[in-house]
């Protein structure tokens, strides 16, 4: 395989997308795989990392994935790379992948793989999600308690438990919305805070066929107004930023305020 054919490859799964270009370094990395250089929209495979094709395709969709991000945000993309936006992006690629038969997915033909992950969802997922729904009825009857004696939940939780308030938060609202233990307790809090309804029923068999936790994150829980309206959120990353000169500088101004002090004793 080559860099034509890998870069053919790509363009199957996404061909909208701004001129590119592959690279075979016919170097070995200790470090990385690939790597992706938007300034140039260079896709670079390390092609001497594996022998294994499959290997190098999955690699090249990494990659490509990065290209699609970033080139195709109507906003500037943040420079922490692997953003919930970016995973959401590569496993639909993936798929495509997978369903044009250019991606072989072992974690599904392998049957060591298919071994341990029935034992991990059913011995582990399945389980830990319903000794969380479980506790969570036990967190509701305490806090219900601590109404009855006039008592203050957060300092329960905090003291008595050593648990944390948001945890506890977090676990109660997965008992009270009755979220469906099968999808796992991460995947729980994030149905939890879907909106009953058609949104959160989509959302979960998202989740039961196999959609990744970015994935369904992004089509679901994400700021849409903020998404629809590139304005608003330029506008809200500018005032975080403001709000970042304006501490900053008060703090400059307090240490030269300090230094001046100690400099006249």
């Amino acid at each position: 395989m080559n860099q034509t054919q890998v870069k053919d490859i790509l363009l199957q799964l996404k061909g909208d997308i701004q001129e590119f270009t592959v690279i075979f370094s016919g170097k070995k990395s200790t470090k990385v795989d690939g790597l992706y250089k938007p300034q140039t929209r260079e896709i670079i495979i390390h092609n001497r990392n594996t022998e294994d094709q499959n290997a190098i395709i999955y690699t090249a969709i990494h990659e490509f994935a990065h290209h699609v991000h970033i080139s195709s945000s109507i906003v500037p993309v943040s420079r922490r790379a692997h953003t919930k936006e970016f995973w959401a992006i590569l496993h639909g690629l993936m798929n495509k992948a997978e369903k044009l038969g250019v991606y072989f997915n072992k974690f599904k033909t392998e049957k060591e793989f298919q071994t341990i992950t029935l034992e991990i969802k059913d011995k582990f997922i399945l389980k830990n999600g319903e000794i969380m729904k479980d506790f969570g009825k036990l967190l509701l009857q305490a806090y219900n308690l601590c109404n009855k004696y006039d008592m203050n939940f957060d300092d329960y939780v905090d003291r008595e438990l050593g648990l944390g308030r948001t945890a506890a938060k977090q676990i109660i609202g997965v008992y009270k919305e009755d979220i469906n233990p099968v999808v796992g307790f991460e995947n729980m809090k994030t149905l939890s805070r879907i909106k009953p309804g058609e949104d959160r029923i989509r959302a979960e068999e998202a989740f039961l066929n196999g959609s990744s936790p970015d994935s369904v994150k992004s089509q679901f829980t994400a700021n849409t107004s903020l998404e629809i309206d590139p304005v608003l959120r330029l506008q809200k990353e500018k005032q975080r930023i403001e709000r970042s000169i304006a501490n900053y500088s008060k703090r400059l101004a307090e240490i030269e305020n300090s230094l001046i002090q100690m400099t006249e004793n």
